[in-house]
């Protein structure tokens, strides 16, 4: 099983030469944990969609420590600098033409590479200490519930990842946003993600397009342009349907047996008690920012019960909301 590693200078050392010698590494993001390897070494990156048994025509996100270090990897328009500025580092990707340098392995055989740079201070000094740029997709089997724990990278791919570096449960807890930047003059949303499309609009003082719906789709045969735009993903091994907000009490009192409810808000008491066992929820008081970083854990704990269903309340309306969204769409499709 995979060894579970504090933070600590020996251990960076460690995980330095790991990685450096083609290893995978279990890692915390501040948006969900990832595997990484080294993303110039065609080897490890073929090693990690082995791993997560991982499509190749789904390609990885490059991270780099910093925004300085993308020309070598990639052609960024001048104006990335504003995007820099303001979201780096952070849960923000970019999809950028690529240079030689980056393997088509890892874009899918694609001309565009994905970049991100992260802001969890226990990756950057994993960045630091290797002095490399990781390929990092999602540590879990591929088309699985995220990982937001080092516990649930463990617990997932603790048989073929030797160590997993812990930071803590992650912050955000679902995917960056991914901005398509290979035509600066149209950039794009790709993926709904922790940062919405008004506040990047508002940094660059262009229109970014946005996804024609809250899970569009990518080919299942063919290349994506970014990881997580296939129609199923993230999701549990339990059946999920999704339910428009708010979840009533006639739709849980019509609930088949064995399913259980996830509801955006913790539900009102009646008469007295607390909510019904086969009730579950994302935040105490609807909060958008904290269901979002409860969503994947409380999708795996309630996995972990074997329910017959899960019928998931979409969150209300706001752009963290239609983040979530996306993912539940994803989570339940067919």
């Amino acid at each position: 099983m995979a060894e579970i590693l504090a933070p600590t200078e020996a251990n960076y050392t460690l995980l330095a030469r790991h990685l450096a010698g083609g290893g995978l590494v279990g890692v915390p993001t501040e948006t969900v944990y990832g595997l990484a390897g080294n993303a110039l070494d065609p080897a490890a990156c073929k090693a990690i969609f082995q791993a997560k048994q991982r499509p190749w025509q789904d390609p990885l996100i490059v991270h780099l420590r910093d925004p300085a270090d993308i020309a070598a990897y990639a052609r960024p328009p001048p104006w990335l600098d504003v995007l820099a500025g303001r979201f780096w580092p952070g849960p923000l990707t970019v999809v950028l033409p690529k240079r030689e340098v980056i393997s088509d392995l890892v874009t899918a055989g694609l001309p565009s590479v994905a970049i991100r740079i992260p802001a969890h201070p226990v990756f950057r000094k994993l960045l630091a200490a290797c002095d490399l740029p990781l390929a990092a997709p999602s540590a879990n089997p591929f088309g699985y519930i995220s990982p937001t724990t080092a516990g649930h990278v463990e617990e997932s791919l603790g048989e073929v990842v030797p160590y997993v570096l812990d930071g803590g449960p992650c912050r955000h807890g679902i995917e960056s946003t991914i901005l398509d930047l290979r035509d600066p003059e149209k950039p794009a949303i790709l993926r709904l993600g922790v940062i919405g499309a008004e506040a990047i609009e508002a940094a660059a003082g262009r229109p970014i397009l946005r996804p024609k719906s809250a899970a569009g789709t990518a080919a299942a045969r063919e290349p994506a342009v970014a990881p997580g735009t296939l129609a199923r993903h993230y999701s549990p091994r339990s059946p999920l349907r999704i339910h428009p907000y708010p979840l009533t009490g006639a739709a849980l009192d019509a609930l088949p047996p064995g399913w259980v409810a996830l509801f955006f808000t913790r539900p009102q008491p009646t008469a007295g008690s607390g909510p019904p066992a086969h009730c579950h929820w994302l935040s105490e008081a609807g909060d958008h920012s904290e269901a979002a970083a409860n969503l994947y854990a409380v999708l795996r704990k309630i996995d972990a019960t074997a329910p017959a269903g899960i019928l998931a309340e979409l969150p209300p309306p706001g752009s963290l909301g239609s983040a979530i969204t996306d993912r539940l769409l994803r989570a339940a499709a067919k």
